[in-house]
């Protein structure tokens, strides 16, 4: 297992390669952040996508109440963060919205805000919410036969035949305007959507070592047949300190398995 300590110098150096400015990798930089960080700092020409999921010992998010606070680690928290600074926007879905009015800014560590970007297929997003009410940019995408928005940036996209929005679609808005860098942070419906499709590139799967016994699962995927449809991804895990990492590499190649039995696209979650 990789031990991963971060210092400032290549915490600065991430942060100078994100921006595409001339930096000098440190000589005694940790290797394992390397490995780690770099790959989502990095802007090749192509979409970068990353979905992160912060759960229990047993796959738990949060208590069947909802209650998720505290349930990451410290180190697991900063990791989070980290991610927000190193990519072009954040996409959570409506669900995760309303249940947790979330900020989705970069205060752990130093760096840039991202992008915040909800799905709101429905219009249900209402005013006052944090994401609405500070100066970082906001981005609600919605379908095209809702009423338009006119308090904040939004993208409308057409329904498919179930009447839902396409992960492809949205991904495709989100580079039309540059955005090229994305993590998808919850909830675990848009994740699911996303994965199904085919559209990660990695899966963060961050283990907290508590026991919740019941509650809300931290990734909810189609059921298959037999484990010979399972996802194989290629995975490292990396030791942060207060949680364990799983990243998990499908653009390395994984078994099609659940591509075949993909959700039909974003719903209100």
């Amino acid at each position: 297992m990789n031990v991963t300590r971060l210092c400032d110098q290549t915490w600065s150096a991430l942060l100078d390669e994100r921006d595409g400015k001339p930096s000098q990798w440190p000589a005694f930089a940790d290797v394992a952040a390397g490995e780690l960080y770099r790959p989502l700092a990095r802007r090749t020409g192509r979409p970068m996508v990353i979905a992160q999921v912060g759960q229990s010992l047993d796959g738990r998010v949060a208590t069947l109440n909802g209650d998720a606070r505290d349930l990451s680690g410290r180190d697991g928290f900063n990791h989070l963060h980290r991610i927000r600074a190193l990519v072009d926007a954040v996409v959570v879905g409506v669900g995760c919205v309303l249940a947790d009015d979330p900020r989705l800014t970069v205060r752990n560590v130093s760096g840039p805000n991202p992008v915040r970007v909800a799905i709101d297929p429905n219009g249900r997003i209402p005013l006052g919410l944090k994401l609405l009410n500070d100066q970082s940019r906001t981005i609600i995408v919605q379908a095209d036969d809702i009423a338009p928005r006119h308090d904040v940036e939004t993208i409308t996209l057409s329904r498919n035949a179930a009447g839902l929005l396409e992960p492809a679609d949205i991904l495709a808005s989100l580079v039309a305007r540059d955005l090229t860098s994305i993590l998808i942070e919850g909830g675990a419906t848009t994740i699911e959507h996303f994965l199904c499709h085919g559209l990660l590139d990695r899966l963060h799967v961050c283990i907290s070592p508590i026991i919740v016994g019941s509650g809300l699962p931290g990734l909810s995927l189609p059921p298959i047949k037999a484990l010979s449809q399972a996802l194989r991804p290629r995975v490292t895990t990396y030791n942060l300190g207060s949680d364990i990492l799983f990243d998990c590499d499908f653009r390395a190649g994984a078994t099609p398995g659940l591509n075949a039995v993909a959700a039909s696209g974003v719903a209100a979650e």
